[in-house]
């Protein structure tokens, strides 16, 4: 089978199955990644029928039950979740952050290298101040007990371990939020690779999965209705500052949004959370 087969498929899966565009898009980069890299054949000139772009609105939690969740979450978990709130960050971007990313002296929080390859700036809630004083605390002390382990470094984006051989091992450098646990990686009989100890050992940040499961405990404790995920808060966050009078500008900036017509729809949600258009039937 070849281009008017994978055509026909695809047009299949957008008219007959209903697929959304982002699932017939990954079917395609399947398929040629299947073509190209294991059949070492070509496909050219397919124009299947694509899927209609679904606009969603984003679902926003209201600021009590917002006061609810965030009563339960705890843990370094629970910080990332209230900074996934309280900065409107992204949680690759919570995750990614530094210990020099998180200034509590001068109440801010720096996002570098965020979503288009964009930094950041954004105050830092006065309320976390305290809190992230004594997590930076407990972070320093397992930052400690790495280098007397001889723990290897982390990781450093792009090439700038080759520009700065130390900042691997330096404070300034270790995830704002580590993991718990050192991972090694080892042989199936059980021993360490030998002669590779920088690459088989070593801390990464907190996971993913440790939020969100977080944040689905404490949604199940706060009885939420809505499906809570680290991307709501963040939409919380924007439309919250809307409805507070933020200009749209500036929540764009806040987001790190490139277009501010991905932002605007938060003025569309923060309208209807006002009530600034009321039904005819309460004027009965």
């Amino acid at each position: 089978m070849g281009a008017p087969e994978v055509e026909a498929f695809l047009t299949h899966l957008a008219k007959n199955r209903g697929l959304a565009a982002a699932t017939q898009n990954q079917a395609l980069n399947a398929l040629v990644f299947l073509y190209g890299e294991v059949l070492k054949m070509t496909l050219e000139g397919i124009e299947a029928s694509r899927a209609k772009q679904s606009k969603r609105l984003p679902v926003v939690l209201t600021h009590d039950e917002v006061r609810s969740l965030l009563v339960s979450v705890k843990g370094d978990a629970g910080l990332a979740v209230k900074l996934l709130y309280g900065c409107g960050l992204r949680v690759a971007e919570v995750l990614a952050l530094r210990v020099k990313d998180v200034d509590v002296g001068g109440g801010k929080i720096e996002v570098r290298g965020g979503k288009g390859d964009k930094d950041r700036v954004i105050t830092l809630p006065k309320s976390l101040l305290n809190p992230i004083s004594e997590h930076l605390k407990r972070v320093k002390a397992v930052f400690e007990a790495d280098r007397r382990e001889g723990v290897p470094g982390v990781a450093m984006p792009k090439a700038y371990e080759v520009k700065n051989p130390g900042a691997a091992e330096s404070w300034p450098w270790f995830w704002f939020l580590p993991s718990a646990k050192v991972w090694e990686d080892k042989e199936r009989d059980g021993s360490a690779r030998s002669g590779e100890r920088a690459y088989g050992r070593g801390r990464h940040h907190l996971h993913e999965i440790a939020i969100t499961r977080e944040l689905e405990r404490a949604a199940k404790i706060a009885g939420l209705a809505k499906r809570v995920t680290a991307h709501v808060l963040r939409h919380s966050f924007a439309t919250h500052l809307v409805l507070r009078g933020i200009d749209i500008r500036s929540v764009q900036q806040l987001l790190g949004h490139s277009d501010v017509r991905t932002t605007e729809i938060y003025t569309q949600l923060a309208k209807a959370m006002r009530g600034e258009i009321t039904s005819p039937l309460d004027d009965l």
